[in-house]
């Protein structure tokens, strides 16, 4: 009998696209991705149910989880990294904290070259970060900020394929033009969240042995909320290392 790895519960909330998958390793068991106004705390916790029945699982046989933990909406991060610590509460289970922008280039699989993700950070701005390859969370090319079109066109390496996350059409269409023909658009479409995504670079983490206990989970909001901005007189957080 083959032996069987580890079964990993993955969560990614950080954008208005709700997903949850369970993996066996890298090899997806079941997964459920909704897109509608419905906030996350109404439906996370329930699809997780729905999730572990498909996949004939119960939540005491998930031995490591995955979550996004951003940039992306502050609530959806929020709620994420909560309904993540809830299940793994009283547990010694890691957690793989994986940049949502990181697990985003997943979907240029097979791209030759830099890949960028964008996710729309409002007022004319993008979440942006460029990688070596897709999922490549060893060479960033570009770490994680917020950039206008045409400072996204300015700092982005030629070639480059733009997996487009949701909502960033206009400022990432915008950069292209800027750019010429050194960027290539993928359908917005592809470029939506999937927990599948961020449980492929979780086990990738974890593999490096990078998880984390659930209790030292941090969202990553790269731009500070307005509170925060009067408070401390910065815009953004300081750049994770």
């Amino acid at each position: 009998m083959q032996a069987r790895d580890s079964l990993l519960l993955s969560i990614e909330s950080a954008t208005r696209v709700m997903s949850v998958a369970v993996l066996d390793g890298e090899t997806l068991l079941a997964e459920i991705t909704t897109f509608d106004e419905r906030v996350h705390s109404e439906r996370l916790l329930p699809a997780v149910d729905q999730l572990l029945r498909v996949a004939d699982l119960s939540l005491d046989e998930i031995e490591v989880f995955a979550v996004s933990v951003g940039p992306g909406s502050f609530t959806g991060l929020r709620i994420g990294l909560a309904t993540v610590k809830g299940l793994a509460l009283g547990s010694d289970r890691l957690v793989a904290a994986v940049p949502t922008l990181a697990a985003l280039t997943v979907a240029a699989a097979g791209a030759v070259g830099p890949v960028a993700a964008l996710l729309d950070a409002r007022r004319d701005e993008v979440y942006a970060a460029c990688l070596e390859g897709p999922g490549d969370l060893w060479t960033p090319r570009i770490a994680d900020a917020v950039f206008t079109a045409e400072d996204l066109a300015a700092a982005l390496p030629r070639p480059c394929t733009v997996v487009v996350g949701e909502g960033a059409g206009e400022v990432a269409t915008a950069a292209a033009e800027r750019a010429g023909d050194g960027m290539v658009l993928l359908p917005a479409a592809l470029g939506r969240a999937r927990a599948f995504h961020t449980g492929l670079l979780g086990v990738r983490l974890l593999a490096r042995g990078e998880g984390q206990r659930s209790e030292d989970l941090v969202p990553r909001y790269v731009r500070r909320a307005e509170a925060e901005v009067r408070r401390t007189g910065e815009r953004f957080e300081k750049p994770a290392r």
